[in-house]
């Protein structure tokens, strides 16, 4: 019982990183495809913005599902990272690049410094989502199984490639809804404009690796397949796919806060659905939640310890996230995004 809760926490931390630190990766994956410097100027002020207050904290749900997945279900652990542990590796520099990328782009005195930096951010926003999602995708399709060696195969393959190309649309999807509705918020309509239009893009992109990953899952994840299209994973398929209308006519309308919501609840739908379609199963076919779990002692304390970080972590986390989307941390108009400083020019 209690590692099936531990396990439930596990897949919502999974969820939230999904969601969270999915926005801040998009927003990086629009940096990059902004432009040269002059063009992409005032939509990468509006990034640097955006993401400065929350780029740190949202790395908290990364940590927050490690530290569950090594200390209650260290099978898990063991197998993912052995069988994977190239991508995992390549991901985990792109985190740190990617940060160092961002938090040294803005003081760069030199504009070739700038770029350099800007450019390891946005290449490692692109790169890093794909190789946790072609992780993701070999979980899915069984390849992390007792006895597996690292090998090509446990990552590229069919499903883990699609899965990679579906979180990098999903990230670029979350990044430009959120940043269409700052750019509402700041009054710059062109800035709205532009992020929706983006936005309606990603959207169809997802839309259509979704569909093609559950015709390639039919063979390659069979069980997984299965799940996604009965029972509780059919219900949650919906539930995206319902949100993916909600989302396209929200933005159409340029609703602001309430296309975030959508978009939100279509991803975390989606990651919802295919963590219940795996069920009762870790991996699929091989390893259990009941044979993965650690000591019913570790699972115990390990619970009331994400109890005691809910309580104290959740709520903080919260009203920062509300504080930043209302506003409510640093003003910013339009005129500031069409500021050009000394340093800036070049």
């Amino acid at each position: 019982m209690i590692a099936g809760v531990i396990a439930v926490v596990l897949l919502l931390g999974v969820v939230a990183y999904a969601c969270a630190g999915g926005t801040d990766y998009g927003a990086g994956f629009w940096d990059l495809t902004a432009g040269g410097a002059a063009h992409g100027e005032r939509p990468r002020r509006l990034i640097d913005h955006a993401m400065e207050p929350v780029w740190e904290v949202n790395n908290v749900w990364l940590i927050f599902v490690l530290v569950i997945m090594w200390t209650g279900f260290p099978v898990l652990f063991a197998r993912v990272f052995l069988a994977m542990w190239l991508p995992l590796a390549l991901a985990a520099v792109g985190i740190v690049l990617r940060g160092a990328g961002f938090a040294l782009r803005r003081p760069a005195e030199r504009l070739a410094g700038r770029r350099l930096y800007g450019a390891v951010f946005a290449v490692s926003s692109l790169l890093t989502p794909f190789f946790l999602g072609a992780a993701a995708g070999g979980v899915a399709s069984g390849r992390a199984a007792a006895g597996a060696t690292a090998s090509t195969d446990a990552w590229a393959n069919p499903t883990s490639v699609l899965f990679g190309l579906l979180a990098v649309a999903t990230t670029a999807l979350l990044g430009a809804v959120f940043l269409a509705a700052d750019a509402r918020r700041f009054a710059a309509p062109d800035l709205d404009r532009y992020f929706r239009c983006r936005a309606l893009g990603a959207l169809a992109a997802v839309a259509v690796l979704a569909v093609l990953t559950l015709f390639v899952t039919h063979g390659d994840a069979p069980y997984v397949w299965h799940g996604l299209t009965h029972g509780v994973g059919l219900v949650l398929v919906v539930l995206a796919a319902l949100a993916t209308c909600a989302t396209v006519w929200l933005l159409i309308r340029s609703s602001g806060a309430w296309s975030r919501l959508a978009a939100v609840g279509l991803v975390a739908s989606a990651v919802l659905a295919w963590g219940m379609a795996q069920r009762p199963y870790l991996i699929p076919t091989s390893l259990t939640v009941a044979e993965g779990a650690g000591a019913h002692t570790t699972l115990r304390w390990l619970g009331l310890v994400t109890l005691v970080a809910v309580v104290l972590i959740v709520p903080a986390v919260a009203l920062l996230y509300w504080l930043d989307t209302h506003g409510e941390l640093e003003g910013l108009t339009d005129a500031d995004l069409r500021r050009t400083g000394a340093g800036d020019e070049g």
